[in-house]
């Protein structure tokens, strides 16, 4: 993949700001006309850099008042066991993210659900789906920061 320049990030910046603004907005504050800003957004989102444009939204607002981060670990490697998991997961929307980890846990999911009987319902689900060995989750108790937007160098180098 290609490095990104100046006006990339810029544009990627503002997008990750709020994906609303009109594109004309966007091309005036990274110091481009429309056409060629669209079609830089054009070329970043078929490079895979911009993979999709959603609306953020208060969990807790929507019933979903808690976050659950589940350590996974697998009681094999092999990828047969991994298609598996990730089928699992795929019909799972309470997964909110999936990594792959090092270290003493294998996967860590950030799930989100209305309250506990619907998490043991999610664990459930989960634990009939993939053998596991161990399941350890972390309840959230309050959310003190959260962002989607990375934070890129937006100054010339």
């Amino acid at each position: 993949m290609e490095t990104l320049d100046l006006i990339d990030r810029k544009i990627i910046a503002e997008l990750m700001r709020d994906a609303t603004v009109p594109v004309a907005q966007i091309a005036d504050r990274v110091g481009l006309s429309q056409t060629p800003c669209w079609k830089r957004i054009q070329k970043l989102e078929a490079q895979g850099i911009i993979t999709g444009r959603v609306a953020r939204v208060d969990a807790r607002a929507i019933g979903f008042g808690l976050t659950v981060f589940v350590g996974i670990e697998a009681p094999a490697h092999d990828p047969d066991w991994r298609a598996l998991f990730l089928a699992a997961l795929d019909t799972m929307p309470e997964v909110m993210s999936a990594h792959r980890m090092a270290g003493a846990m294998d996967y860590l999911l950030r799930v989100a659900v209305p309250d506990m009987p619907a998490y043991d319902a999610f664990y459930l689900r989960l634990t009939e789906a993939v053998p596991i060995r161990n399941v350890t989750s972390h309840f959230a108790m309050e959310t003190l920061t959260e962002r989607s937007a990375y934070p890129i160098d937006t100054r010339s180098r």
